[in-house]
């Protein structure tokens, strides 16, 4: 049997929970939040990675759908544009009921599925959105925010990032109450984007699976936004997943260098290097058309799944794709609409049905099923906590 067809018949059986879509960010940043403009039950290639009938060609059964805002965002503002983002996607389960249903809990995942609609979550991206504040972090969670990355680009008071200089030297002790807090709320730790130190110390407290929503292996493409050998492989004692991601510049070394070059050419043109509205495309394929790219392909990612599987084991590895997040993406992988692609080539290497069915759906839906037990068992005897960042870290109020 053709292996695409392979893979379709998988991924109807056990459709992909991605880890990482950055849609409502673009719709943000491209029109005000204006669904009109980008009626995602329509076709919206020319403007981005993701549309309803694309996530159903590529077999998506359940999305935690970013609710980032950029880090250099801080304080109220940062809260504030957390709340628009999170208003957006209940926005756009309101709008497509018949294709999105609203998940807070792995039950909920698996009653999408039966249903035939793909599972929405969300996942808040970078500690800066709660501005140092555990109720604020509570609040979130009410509102159906299941993940919380610790950090993004840069550093927070409590917690080091991958691409920042060394802060506090992983985790203050503040950012273990963080850890302690969302442990006890049910809220996946999410660790891509941080520091190894802040990936240890977080292993170190939480009780609960662990995630990375978008990263890959640094064994592969040494990039800091990538997982170490030594944490891939305390995931089975956590119990926790790591979603490999498909951004070129993590995935491909030939590529990091030509991405930092772009992102460089963006801040000449006054851009952000995240920019995805149609003035910064126009800039990035300027600069493309006079620097070819090394281009990803499918079989990248998948030699990075093959590592990961050998190094954390096939219980503890899934897919984060950080659609609508990157400007560029592997050949095969440009949309929503690629992953039987990625499911072929991993056929190819002879993945096994009940491998694959782990990988796709299987694995993530049990994460959060595990993290809503801790949850459950956490809350007979602990409190929430009130603790500030002033207490902890020993700060002038």
């Amino acid at each position: 049997m053709d292996q695409l067809k392979r893979a379709a018949e998988l991924l109807a059986e056990y459709p992909v929970v991605d880890g990482h879509n950055d849609l409502p960010w673009a719709l943000r940043e491209q029109v005000g939040y204006d669904l009109d403009a980008r009626d995602i039950a329509t076709d919206q290639s020319a403007h981005l990675h993701t549309d309803i009938p694309r996530l159903r060609a590529g077999g998506v059964g359940a999305q935690f759908w970013s609710v980032y805002v950029q880090s250099d965002m801080a304080g109220d503002e940062a809260v504030s544009a957390t709340l628009e983002q999170i208003d957006v996607v209940t926005e756009l389960l309101d709008r497509y009921p018949a294709d999105l249903r609203r998940a807070l809990t792995a039950d909920d995942m698996e009653t999408a599925r039966t249903e035939g609609r793909i599972a929405s979550l969300m996942g808040a991206e970078g500690g800066h959105s709660i501005n140092n504040s555990l109720g604020t972090l509570r609040a979130l969670h009410a509102l159906g925010v299941r993940y919380m990355t610790l950090t993004h680009n840069d550093n927070i008071a409590w917690a080091d990032s991958a691409t920042d200089e060394p802060g506090v030297g992983g985790l203050s002790p503040f950012g273990h109450e963080v850890v302690r807090e969302m442990n006890r709320t049910g809220m996946l730790v999410d660790l891509s984007h941080v520091a190894a130190t802040t990936m240890r110390d977080a292993l170190d407290t939480s009780t609960a699976p662990v995630i990375f929503s978008h990263s890959s292996a640094r064994a592969i493409c040494d990039h800091p936004r990538n997982i170490p050998d030594d944490v891939l492989g305390r995931l089975p004692a956590n119990g926790g997943i790591a979603m490999a991601t498909f951004v070129p510049k993590f995935v491909l070394p030939a590529a990091v260098a030509w991405t930092l070059a772009a992102d460089e050419n963006m801040s000449a043109h006054g851009l952000h290097h995240l920019d995805t509205t149609a003035q910064a495309m126009k800039i990035h394929a300027a600069f493309e058309a006079a620097n070819p790219r090394p281009m990803a392909t499918v079989a990248t990612i998948a030699d990075h799944l093959d590592h990961m599987r050998e190094v954390a084991g096939i219980d503890h590895i899934g897919i984060g794709g950080d659609y609508d997040g990157t400007a560029f993406l592997p050949e095969g992988l440009q949309d929503v609409a690629g992953y039987p692609n990625l499911i072929a080539e991993l056929l190819g290497r002879s993945w096994s049905t009940a491998d694959l069915a782990k990988l796709t759906w299987q694995n993530a839906v049990r994460v959060l099923r595990d993290a809503e037990d801790v949850a459950r068992e956490l809350s007979t005897h602990r409190a929430p906590s009130h603790a500030t960042i002033e207490q902890l870290d020993d700060r002038a109020g």
